[in-house]
């Protein structure tokens, strides 16, 4: 056959046969991967202007054709100024959005979700969603647009309900957590929704933690493979995470990366790296991760381990 003939030329038999490849296993079986780099995306994005969406678009070093933050993810900012409104018609089969500042409504075929500065909020696969402003907002979202591209495919049913998760209920539900006691890595809620049980995460694709860093305390190195797109909240000076591939004997990351927090930002944690999180100032602090760890749980591949 000469391989110079476009396949659309041939007969659709010739075509298929045409396209067969073939690869030696040793060195195929682990390709080199479009990296994924600690990326931040600061609160200066959103803090004034007109109505908006400003995406994390990182497509062209995923080298991928659609707009994606990670592999599976899409996240971004929306900012709606008092008495405006703006559409958005992901097509995703799950949708996070966290109010950083601001109040309004959403409204959706269901009804209307009405909402103020640090409420979340999830909605499942739906044509559209349409966000009013009632005085200005800044909304923090994530959702699998780019897995559902990666598929080819587009959510048939909505696999849960809309839920709200008042600004109140994530306090109190913390609350009852940190009076517990702070002798623990984490003192964080994972906020879940019923319909999944087995992986007890926020919908069956995303993951999500709600977690304070009291100051002056060192929350030692984790990995996981999943990644991560951490939301801060809330922070004083000088509260980071340090984030690197590998960790010494102590425990001790090696060559970490240090990714700052400050208030209404967000930074990229890549799959399978170390991090730990620092808070040298005199105040608490508030992270907010979302992870494409649903669908990592599913496949029982997380693989989350502590440094010891």
């Amino acid at each position: 056959m000469n391989a110079a003939i476009p396949t659309h030329a041939l007969h659709p038999a010739q075509s298929w046969e045409a396209q067969a490849d073939f690869k030696e296993y040793m060195s195929a079986v682990n390709p080199t991967m479009p990296k994924i780099d600690v990326v931040a995306f600061p609160n200066t994005l959103h803090e004034s202007g007109a109505t908006r969406l400003i995406p994390f678009d990182l497509s062209d070093t995923l080298q991928i054709r659609y707009a994606a933050t990670t592999p599976n993810l899409y996240a971004g900012y929306l900012r709606i100024t008092a008495g405006d409104s703006l559409e958005t018609n992901f097509i995703a089969a799950s949708q996070m959005y966290f109010v950083i500042s601001g109040a309004g409504h959403t409204d959706i075929a269901a009804g209307a979700i009405h909402w103020k500065s640090g409420d979340l909020f999830t909605l499942p696969a739906m044509p559209s969603a349409h966000h009013v402003a009632t005085e200005d907002s800044v909304l923090f979202w994530v959702n699998d647009a780019p897995l559902m591209e990666y598929l080819g495919v587009a959510p048939n049913k909505a696999r849960f309900e809309p839920v709200l998760y008042t600004k109140e209920r994530l306090i109190e539900a913390l609350v009852k957590v940190r009076e517990m006691g702070e002798d623990r890595n984490r003192v964080g809620i994972l906020l879940a929704n019923p319909n999944f049980p087995s992986t007890m995460t926020l919908t069956h694709t995303l993951w999500s933690l709600y977690n304070i860093l009291p100051k002056g305390v060192v929350q030692k190195p984790h990995r996981h493979n999943s990644v991560a797109i951490d939301h801060c909240v809330f922070a004083g000076p000088d509260t980071y995470t340090m984030i690197g591939k590998e960790i010494d004997a102590d425990g001790n990351i090696i060559n970490p990366i240090k990714a700052m927090w400050t208030t209404g930002s967000t930074f990229i944690t890549p799959p399978g790296w170390w991090h730990s999180h620092h808070n040298d100032s005199g105040v608490d602090a508030l992270v907010l991760p979302i992870q494409d760890a649903g669908v990592v749980m599913n496949m029982q591949v997380l693989d989350f381990r502590l440094a010891k």
